[in-house]
């Protein structure tokens, strides 16, 4: 199997040599807009990732969604009316469940903040898997007519690349094909992905003018790099909050071979990160200064965390922290495990915790967790109802590959364990520090039950909120 190291490494290599982040195709940094998408591609070519295992919606499920998108563009469009906004918030789609409303976990609490400094905001909202779960309010809207619009604009039209263009691309096929070893249609991915970047960057421009807003604060900006190019063009400062593990293999943030002489070498990138603790700074060579990536905290974590810290540990449960990339081999070696314990007559329990993404096709894709729930020791978690930090507060063990959720055990003091699985390269500071144990197998696992971890400082990876510090950038 291909490591992620390994695709990795020739990856940069790959950018270095035709100095990618800086050519354009049609007036567009492509190499910038197709990166992730690009890489991820290549993982699945390779049988290293699986695909996110979240299920396909239907001929059938397309269409009834295809209404509410009609209805939301125009009953919901944040382009149809002129008036100031000091803030825009474009929030990560997937919501969570808490105090009884769907909240997007990285945001929300921020919102509190701008109230008490009389700033005005407004949130646009993309929907997660065609729909949407929060409650409408007058400062939401549904960003469904540009994205809406995007689609229709892909479907009729079309580049004319020049001989040149055609000549990169065709190199770059070659390459890829050299170094990995597959056939990848690079051409119909670059058009497909400037389509929409020009699109969505026209349309996010109007936007923008039309607010008129100080400052943009959005999660997942390398899904939203139109937007952050729009910001740029007006020199409206924009801020990513940080949503997930970053690592030097994380291509959303990962620029190796950039030396960075000013903040926005990378044209695409936002200006600056806010991160959930001082760990995630050094967790890569980010394309810009270190000064702008600071610590705020992660203020959902923090208060969400506080009703289950006093729970005591169950000695013998297993969490696993599922993940669709890499759920197939995660879903087996959980199996295996549980025959172990079985053969060994031990008194473990095993709970296996389900990404959202897994909820509704898990008995499809993961056989042996439909055998696994057979036994009365293994329980499979296929809702958000059980809230996750209550699991991890409950449990002695956790076992997972590279998820964010690894770090918030180990909050919980959970004994964790990571799987030699594809991403494992994402952990290796914590496997170095003997803060984690790597495992190559089920049984290498079980022989290894009394590992003892090296002490760590948990506020390194999700400090406490910084209130001065997000004062400071609201009104800078």
């Amino acid at each position: 199997m291909h490591t992620v190291k390994d695709i990795g490494d020739n990856f940069f290599k790959i950018e270095e040599k035709y100095n990618l982040n800086h050519r354009n195709i049609q007036g567009v940094y492509f190499w910038q807009i197709i990166r992730m998408y690009l890489y991820y591609d290549i993982t699945k070519k390779l049988n290293t990732f699986e695909s996110p295992q979240q299920k396909s919606l239907s001929i059938v499920d397309k269409i009834k969604t295809f209404l509410p998108f009609i209805k939301n563009s125009l009953l919901s469009n944040p382009l149809s009316k002129n008036y100031h906004k000091d803030i825009l918030i474009f929030d990560h789609p997937r919501k969570v469940l808490y105090n009884n409303k769907y909240i997007d976990i990285y945001s929300y609490f921020l919102q509190d903040y701008i109230k008490e400094d009389n700033k005005s905001y407004e949130i646009i909202e993309s929907p997660y898997l065609n729909k949407h779960y929060t409650e409408k309010s007058d400062n939401i809207k549904y960003n469904d007519r540009i994205l809406l619009g995007s689609y229709f604009y892909k479907k009729t039209n079309k580049l004319n690349f020049t001989d040149n263009e055609l000549d990169l691309i065709e190199n770059l096929e070659s390459e890829i094909k050299e170094v990995y070893n597959i056939n990848i249609n690079l051409k119909q991915i670059i058009e497909n992905h400037i389509l929409n970047f020009k699109y969505d960057y026209n349309e996010y421009k109007k936007l923008l003018i039309k607010r008129k807003p100080k400052q943009v604060y959005l999660v997942v900006a390398y899904e939203n790099k139109a937007l952050v190019a729009a910001c740029h063009d007006l020199d409206i400062p924009v801020y990513e909050l940080q949503h997930g593990t970053i690592s030097k293999y994380h291509m959303g943030y990962s620029y190796p071979n950039e030396k960075v002489l000013d903040n926005r070498i990378i044209k695409y990138f936002p200006d600056k990160l806010l991160s959930f603790g001082e760990y995630w700074k050094d967790s890569c060579n980010y394309p810009i200064k270190k000064e702008n990536i600071q610590a705020i905290g992660f203020s959902y974590f923090e208060e969400n965390s506080k009703k289950f810290k006093k729970i005591a540990k169950k000695d013998n449960q297993f969490l696993f922290i599922s993940q669709g990339v890499i759920g197939k081999y995660l879903s087996k070696f959980a199996f295996e495990l549980l025959k172990i314990i079985n053969n060994e007559n031990k008194d473990f329990k095993i709970i296996y915790k389900l990404h959202p993404g897994e909820y509704s096709n898990w008995k499809e894709n993961y056989p042996e967790l439909v055998n696994a729930i057979k036994s009365d020791k293994f329980i499979v978690i296929d809702n958000s109802k059980t809230p996750l930090y209550k699991l991890f507060a409950e449990s002695k063990y956790q076992v997972g590959a590279f998820s964010t959720g690894i770090y918030e055990g180990l909050q919980f003091d959970c004994i964790t364990y990571i799987v030699n699985l594809p991403g494992i390269e994402y952990l290796d500071t914590l496997i170095e520090k003997n803060i984690v144990k790597k495992v190559d197998s089920p049984k290498d696992l079980f022989d290894n039950i009394n590992f003892k971890p090296n002490d760590y400082n948990k506020n390194y990876f999700f400090k406490s909120f910084d209130k001065e510090l997000f004062n400071k950038i609201l009104n800078s």
